[in-house]
């Protein structure tokens, strides 16, 4: 045991263990996981780097554990395998650092022999396999097998490394596929290796004894401030933890945005629903510029209502967004933070007359097409914020009139919030395309599961000038064979102006197809287009930009 220092009423005691005792600790339910901690996130490849590091004999890092007799909200599940209850009336250690690396190891070395070995990567991501012939290493020296083809029998399974019985059954497994007794005395020799270094491995942890909750989930956060870094809504998650009820803050937003996405409308961001609680809660610094501890305190009192409230606005939100400004799913809306401050808006109104509907409707349409809040500061964040506020209570309006709409987008790019505005406007302005055979082509349904695969290129050759344009793309489906280009002329060969019109594509605009003047379509075609937005932009009373094609700003969060 090493020294003790402490720190206010918190012992911390570095320690070494073999890494069998600390995962045989999880396996008795000693060692937990706390509720607060991140879901497991290692890609594949991490979890066979960890291996190989081990088998290299890299460190892996130190674990921090926080060993207390306060009852804590935890995991049943770690690595995929479930574990038993804690041990009433034990200190129950808790880890506060090492999560992805103990989970990877407990779920490989305590794999049991009937765990599932589906296609599905929740299966056979906990099957780590190790080729004893050296000329199959390519770098890591770790195999997962995915594609449920037998396991080649020189590949020793890492769950049977632990297990004396486990390992002895594929001992004699390679006796008897061996093509020579030499040939299974050195595969073994290579096993035995193996199993002997991985239960010869030591790892450095950190012990905690004795402080608060609190401190602990301070120590928490203060870690994974490095590494694979935390996003804001985890770290003030953990940090909250216990301040509404059993769940973290983390399930109630998750929650939230399965609840919108099952009404149709497609999934908020989480990052947009943390920063609307934030908002609701009365916090206006919702991009995080104090520190995330400040922030955790200013609001946790104040959490539980504003979670229960931001549920709840966030359905009107969603309603306004649909109904009035017809924005059929999320992915469309060009701004999150559009989002977040039209729940500011619904909340703190008492009651929402209808001239301020038809403003928040104006509002939304001009912010959105004069890129309003691109590239927004926090005080920027703060101040829309605090207008937002006034207007919803009748104390003051919206400073955007002066905004002008940016010019029709030259490129197709669904990261542009120009782009999605302008799709939202080519949603609604055709609003019954049809397919080549004359039935009704589902747009919407096409969004909902693909983004820009939807809308298809009409000239495909590369090299064409302009054929990244808005111009450039068509949602139709089309026969095998026929390609959007080859349909769009037939059409209008076959005097189908019905379904020409419901795309916008003139038949003066397929002459150029027919001359196989590619680039002269997309300019008159983009022409015609554009002429039909601006008509709809000046309509709603915003300025139109003087340009009529401009540049393709990448501006959405």
């Amino acid at each position: 045991m090493g020294d003790i220092e402490v720190v206010k009423d918190i012992s911390v005691v570095p320690e070494v263990h073999f890494l069998e005792q600390v995962l045989e600790r999880i396996a008795q339910g000693e060692l937990r996981v706390p509720k607060f901690q991140r879901p497991f996130l290692w890609r594949p490849e991490q979890m066979l780097q960890l291996f190989d590091s081990m088998e290299r004999g890299y460190p892996m890092g130190s674990l921090l554990i926080w060993e207390t007799t306060m009852p804590l909200e935890s995991l049943d599940t770690i690595g995929g395998r479930r574990i038993p209850p804690a041990p009433e009336g034990a200190k129950i250690a808790y880890v506060l650092d090492g999560h992805q690396r103990l989970s990877t190891l407990f779920g490989v070395l305590h794999r049991s022999a009937d765990a599932p070995r589906s296609a599905r990567q929740e299966d056979w991501m906990w099957w780590v396999y190790r080729p004893l012939v050296r000329s199959e290493h390519d770098g890591v020296r770790y195999r997962h097998q995915k594609s449920g083809e037998p396991v080649p029998s020189h590949f020793l399974p890492m769950r049977s490394v632990l297990g004396t019985l486990d390992f002895l059954e594929y001992a004699r497994t390679l006796s008897s596929v061996s093509h020579s007794r030499e040939e299974a005395d050195r595969l073994t020799k290579e096993s035995e290796r193996i199993a002997t270094r991985v239960k010869n491995y030591k790892v450095s942890v950190v012990r905690m004894e004795g402080g608060t909750l609190q401190q602990a989930i301070e120590v928490f956060s203060r870690i994974n401030s490095s590494g694979q870094k935390m996003r804001p809504d985890q770290m003030v998650s953990a940090l909250t933890y216990g301040t509404i009820g059993s769940e973290t803050l983390s399930d109630k937003m998750e929650e939230i945005k399965g609840r919108i996405a099952a009404s149709g409308f497609g999934e908020i961001p989480i990052m947009t629903i943390f920063q609307t609680v934030l908002a609701l809660s009365g916090e206006e610094d919702v991009y995080g510029d104090t520190s995330w501890e400040t922030m955790a305190r200013k609001v946790q009192g104040q959490l539980t209502t504003a979670v229960e409230d931001t549920d709840l606005i966030l359905q009107q939100v969603v309603e306004f967004l649909r109904k009035e400004v017809r924005v059929p799913l999320a992915r469309l809306v060009p701004y999150n933070i559009q989002i977040m401050l039209l729940a500011v808006f619904f909340h703190f109104s008492d009651k929402v007359e209808t001239e301020q509907r038809v403003k928040l409707r104006h509002w939304f349409w001009t912010t959105s097409l004069a890129g309003t809040f691109a590239g927004s500061t926090t005080t920027q964040v703060r101040k829309f914020i605090t207008e937002m506020k006034a207007f919803a209570q009748g104390k003051g309006g919206l400073s955007y009139a002066a905004e002008r709409a940016r010019s029709f987008p030259e490129r197709f790019d669904l990261r542009s919030a120009r782009v999605r505005a302008y799709l939202l406007w080519d949603l609604q302005t055709f609003p019954d395309r049809k397919n080549f055979d004359g039935g009704t082509a589902n747009v919407l349904e096409q969004l909902a599961t693909t983004h820009s695969e939807t809308y298809r290129h009409v000239i495909t050759q590369s090299g064409v000038p302009g054929a990244s344009s808005p111009a450039n793309r068509i949602v139709m489906t089309t026969p095998p064979g026929v390609s959007i280009r080859q349909a769009l002329v037939r059409l209008a060969e076959d005097g189908r102006t019905d379904i020409l019109d419901s795309h916008g594509v003139s038949l003066a605009s397929i002459e150029h197809l027919k001359a196989d003047d590619f680039t002269e379509f997309i300019l008159a075609r983009q022409h015609e287009l554009a002429a039909r937005e601006r008509q709809f932009i000046e309509s709603l009373g915003i300025k139109s930009a003087d340009k009529e094609v401009g540049e393709t700003d990448i501006d959405t969060e």
